[in-house]
């Protein structure tokens, strides 16, 4: 292996190469740069990577001269990581290379089998992003408090693992460290499941009658939310994680058959126990998902604020609780059907609900509890 910087301090010094100018990669190099770290910007679109300098993303990679990169991030799409993180390892050898691809296990396995030096490679996955994609939806704050998984493998030196925690930090994600295959399952349950549950409910809409999707509220909406997720992306993430994927399918192809034949006969000895144990299960597992800034679950009361369908009323109602001195730990907006007001929905903490809702009626806010 050649030899390459470390650094003690925890933090990146740069120059740092970023290949892929996407919404991740360019959101990368703005976040580093907002750090004054010196970053160069590669991609195969020229439109991609010229608007991502344009932005203050970085520099184009031909600007870095015969410098030596601390690190390059390989922000390409997962059927082509193990080739560009190849190519990457061998053009720079004195650097940390990273990628941050969704899908780790299957990556890893193609860089061994193609004897790269992946002493040097550090497979990463930042749980970040946004409805819209591309480099003109790139944030540099993008990873600010959100997950950034760091996946070494059996080879990775501990500086190349210092050097992609530090990549992490620095744009102010919280770090974690799973193997390959750790993360691979989790994500699976946590990330690719959903997907997959979001799509096909959102495909039995087809063809559904307008006036019966008019019914829809909320809850539609949040459980399909994903659904509108990028088909090309999704294709290669679910190809790479199949078998984590299949897995828990598996599962979930017995809990539907176990709910299919309680439904057929919902009269029967022991199905509305069965129904509600189902439901019960739902409830559980919910219950176990983290709370507010990763910490333990916690009970929140909600109240419903109606708003008259018009620009600038939820801020007012936001700045009038802020004044009020109560902290909205949660928000969900929707429509009243065929009415011009919107309804706001609030969670705060319960011992804070009554004098919200005492306060905000005072002000002239119209309150269901």
């Amino acid at each position: 292996m050649s030899a390459f910087r470390s650094h003690g301090r925890g933090h990146l010094n740069g120059p740092v190469v970023v290949i892929g100018t996407g919404l991740l990669g360019t959101s990368i190099g703005l976040g580093l740069r907002g750090r004054g770290v010196p970053v160069f910007l590669s991609d195969p679109s020229p439109t991609n990577q010229a608007v991502a300098v344009d932005i203050g993303a970085g520099q184009p990679l031909e600007h870095l001269g015969n410098e030596v990169p601390e690190l390059v991030v390989v922000a390409a799409p997962p059927d082509v990581t193990a080739a560009v993180v190849a190519r990457a390892l061998a053009d720079y050898p004195d650097s940390v290379v990273v990628d941050i691809a969704s899908v780790k296990a299957a990556i890893l396995a193609e860089l061994q089998g193609a004897g790269a030096d992946i002493a040097r490679y550090v497979g990463t996955h930042p749980m970040a992003g946004r409805e819209k994609s591309g480099p003109v939806a790139a944030r540099g704050e993008l990873f600010t408090s959100m997950p950034w998984v760091v996946c070494p493998g059996p080879e990775s030196s501990a500086a190349a693992v210092q050097t992609a925690r530090s990549l992490a930090a620095d744009l102010g994600a919280v770090v974690s460290q799973f193997t390959a295959d750790e993360h691979d399952a989790a994500v699976a349950l946590v990330s690719h499941l959903p997907q997959i549950m979001s799509s096909l409910l959102a495909s039995r809409l087809q063809g559904t009658p307008l006036h019966a999707l008019s019914l829809a509220g909320n809850g539609l909406r949040d459980v399909t939310r994903i659904a509108a997720s990028d088909p090309t992306l999704w294709v290669q993430i679910l190809g790479g994680n199949a078998g984590k994927v299949v897995e828990i399918l598996y599962g979930v192809r017995e809990d539907l058959n176990r709910l299919i034949g309680t439904l057929e006969d919902p009269l029967a000895s022991g199905a509305r126990l069965d129904l509600a144990q189902l439901i019960s299960e739902g409830n559980a597992g919910q219950a176990r998902i983290p709370g507010k800034h990763g910490g333990p679950p916690q009970a929140y009361a909600w109240l419903t604020v109606l708003v008259d369908d018009r620009p600038g009323q939820i801020a007012k109602l936001l700045t009038e609780i802020g004044e009020i001195g109560v902290n909205v730990e949660d928000l969900r907006l929707d429509h009243s059907s065929g009415q011009n007001v919107g309804m706001v929905e609030l969670s705060v903490l319960p011992n804070k609900h009554d004098h919200l809702i005492e306060a905000l009626n005072d002000r002239g806010w119209r309150v269901l509890q």
